[in-house]
């Protein structure tokens, strides 16, 4: 943890520069809410003007100070930034809340002066939080630098792009009761300390089981990731990223590139670092309650005990929607249930109890001792109006509900699996809820929120698992027919290969591809039919300058024989100098006609954010139209390229359909590995593009291939 975000969130001294005897100014408001709140650290007004603050003796600087300071909370304007941090330096101030906006967002002046403020801060070593937050909150330290009021302390983390969504946090959790925070920061423009240090903070906080991020962008989205693999293997992080529909993307020279500013792409990456990506801001917080609370479930088996069809109905279709599965009791569990519930009860899943609780609410605790004991049952959920029976039916009941809520909580923790109530009666906080809620069970008013909680806890689970078995294939280095070929390329003074000159890159790093024939005149073409032989034949044109090679009516299909070869190179060769007269054409490419299969897109580009990241997604319209793709950051596992194969909507095709063969998946897999490995080893290509390649059950076949230089790039046609 760092020493400075420790010493900031746990601050047990103070200096408020800009402190004021005005109620409308924030140095005044925030001195009155630390008081209110009952904050027991050390409060220092700092201000030139006044003696004495709120009944506190004022001082002009922070020098003046005898103690300690463990934060400097800045309510002055910007331009005061510089001499405030070099103040805070002679003081060995670790760290500055810096309230004031007006910095870079603001023009060339504002940028001037967050220049001149980074480097005060940085040769006084004193970590800034914003500048233009909102604030800090610490509420197991009772210190409120925000000003919010009515917020409980709890286990739920808060690092926000927006003060607004804090406030809907806590507004929200103050209406359903039994959820709180730990500590909340808001981090403006990230002058200094950016997202991936809050998250190691929070990582390392122990009264944060689980930190929710509200993300409008990433400055180091690279250093995000590795924090957040780090961070998950501890406890689960929610995040929400706002700006998912971009209205324009930036050109590319290819799919790979023109797909990489999608929310996918960064949904897809946040999913492999373990994180939960949470798409519907109404649902954030309900995640987090659930994720907070919870225990990490050994398997993803869900179980329900429900006192009424409706209800189970309802769950029972939100599990299937979610892909969660539905745990098969055991035979003796089913016994077991029998003897405790009356004749017409159901005791298969969904187990329903036909009234046996409706006079005895002791009843759900023995169901669930029963269920959670059974080791085919990782999760229960208990569904329906529990919470209620008393209201409904006789307040006598009420000790009776009460003490079975206890009786719940119990079971659940000792046998460690978690248990989720979805209750008709939740919003109404009758007593029995709220001793489910403070003893740190979930409540949820409708099936399909405490479903989501569940599908995204199992997630959760799967994801740690994963990332702690399946380590990142990192390669040695780079092989030195690779480095030959690079260097071939970049002494021509071209940023995109030939293709063959990318085949040949693919082929140094294992990758099976097809022989190919580079025909410089039409006479070499008999050298390709002695070369590849007799089978029908692909031709295309080779250019640096016609990268989308049917647009411009470089390519023949099917061609057989030396004279239809010789033709064919003809038309192409006429087709590419048409399409662009100035076209530095090298020749033309024959290798045999691939055999069909299943056509998909496998590419790597370098995203400005992240680093280098692969694409995954089926070939024709799936890529061009339903731009149903994956994404995953190099380097990557083995696991996640076969999360990436099975994420895509479109899978199933794979899988065979209409008789058809499965593809083989595992050479599939094998290719991604090798294109990650040659991508890793060689960062000075900034795209790789395999689209098509052609998947069958007894391998692939790379069709084209397209390899572009960090140097230039193209833009596309």
């Amino acid at each position: 943890m760092s020493d400075a975000l420790n010493r900031i969130f746990n601050a047990q001294s103070i200096a408020v520069v800009g402190a004021s005897n005005d109620p409308a100014k924030r140095g005044n408001q925030a001195i009155r809410r630390l008081r209110a709140d009952g904050y027991k650290g050390v409060i220092y007004p700092i201000n030139p003007k006044a003696t004495e603050i709120m009944g506190l003796k004022a001082f002009t600087s922070v020098t003046e100070i005898e103690g300690d300071i463990d934060v400097v909370l800045v309510c002055t304007p910007a331009k005061t930034l510089p001499s405030v941090l070099d103040q805070c330096g002679q003081k060995n101030i670790p760290g500055a809340v810096v309230l004031a906006a007006g910095f870079s967002e603001t023009g060339a002046a504002g940028a001037e002066i967050a220049k001149e403020t980074l480097a005060a801060a940085r040769r006084n070593n004193v970590r800034v939080v914003g500048p233009n937050t909102n604030g800090v909150f610490n509420l197991h330290n009772n210190m409120n630098m925000v000003g919010v009021q009515d917020a409980d302390p709890g286990n739920i983390g808060i690092c926000s792009q927006s003060g607004n969504m804090m406030l809907a946090f806590v507004t929200e959790a103050k209406r359903r009761g039994g959820v709180g925070f730990s500590s909340y920061v808001g981090v403006g423009n990230q002058l200094d300390v950016n997202l991936a240090e809050y998250l190691q903070y929070f990582g390392d906080d122990a009264d944060t089981k689980a930190p929710v991020f509200y993300v409008e962008g990433f400055q180091d989205g690279r250093a995000f990731l590795e924090a957040c693999r780090q961070v998950t293997q501890k406890k689960p992080v929610i995040i929400y990223k706002s700006g998912r529909t971009e209205a324009g993307q930036v050109a590319a020279s290819s799919h790979t590139g023109s797909l990489a500013s999608s929310f996918a792409l960064t949904r897809g990456l946040l999913k492999q670092a373990g994180a939960t990506v949470v798409e519907q801001s109404d649902k954030i917080l309900s995640i987090a309650e659930g994720l907070s609370k919870l225990p990490v479930p050994k398997g993803g088996r869900v179980a329900i005990l429900a006192d009424g069809g409706g209800h189970a109905t309802v769950t029972v279709d939100a599990l299937v929607d979610a892909g969660v599965e539905l745990a098969i009791l055991s035979a003796g569990t089913t016994q077991k249930l029998r003897g405790v519930l009356p004749a017409a009860a159901s005791c298969v899943n969904p187990v329903d109890v036909a009234g046996g609780t409706d006079d005895d609410p002791s009843v759900s605790a023995a169901c669930a001792e029963i269920l959670l004991a059974d080791e085919n049952i990782d999760i229960l959920m208990v569904i329906g109006m529990y919470g209620g029976f008393a209201a409904r039916f006789n307040p006598a009941l009420l000790d009776n509900e009460v003490e079975t809520s206890q009786r719940l909580a119990a079971i659940a923790e000792k046998h460690g699996k978690p248990l989720i109530v979805q209750s008709v009666y939740s919003a109404l906080r009758t007593k029995p809820i709220e001793v489910l809620k403070e003893a740190g069970v979930p409540v949820f008013v409708w099936p399909e929120p405490a479903v989501r909680c569940i599908a995204e806890l199992v997630g959760y689970a799967q994801a740690r698992a994963r990332n702690a078995a399946s380590p990142r294939v990192v390669p040695d280095g780079p092989v030195a027919e690779g480095t030959a070929i690079l260097a071939k390329v970049a002494g021509s003074n071209r940023d995109a290969f030939y293709e063959h000159e990318a085949k040949a890159l693919l082929s140094a790093y294992g990758v099976n591809v097809p022989g190919q024939y580079l025909a410089r005149s039409e006479d070499e073409l008999a050298g390709a039919i002695g070369t590849l032989g007799e089978a029908p034949m692909a031709m295309k044109v080779v250019s640096q300058d016609i990268l989308h090679k049917s647009d411009a009516g470089g390519v023949k299909l099917k061609v057989t024989g030396e004279r239809a070869l010789r033709e064919a190179y003809r038309e192409i060769i006429a087709n590419a100098r048409a399409y662009d007269p100035d076209a530095d054409i090298h020749g033309v490419l024959v290798a045999p006609m691939a055999r069909s299969g299943v056509e998909i897109i496998i590419g790597v580009v370098h995203d400005p954010m992240f680093g280098p990241v692969m694409m995954f997604g089926l070939g024709g319209i799936f890529v061009e139209v339903l731009k149903d793709v994956s994404f995953r950051a190099l380097p990557m596992s083995r696991a996640d390229a076969h999360e990436m194969v099975e994420e895509i909507q479109s899978s199933k095709i794979l899988d065979g359909v209409r008789g058809g063969l499965p593809v083989n998946k595992e050479a599939l897999e094998d290719l991604m590995m090798k294109v990650s490995q040659l991508a890793l080893a060689h960062p000075e290509i900034k795209e790789i593009d395999l689209n098509p390649v052609i998947l069958r059950n007894d391998g692939y076949d790379v069709v084209d291939a397209r390899m572009i230089l960090k140097s230039k790039g193209h833009t596309s046609d």
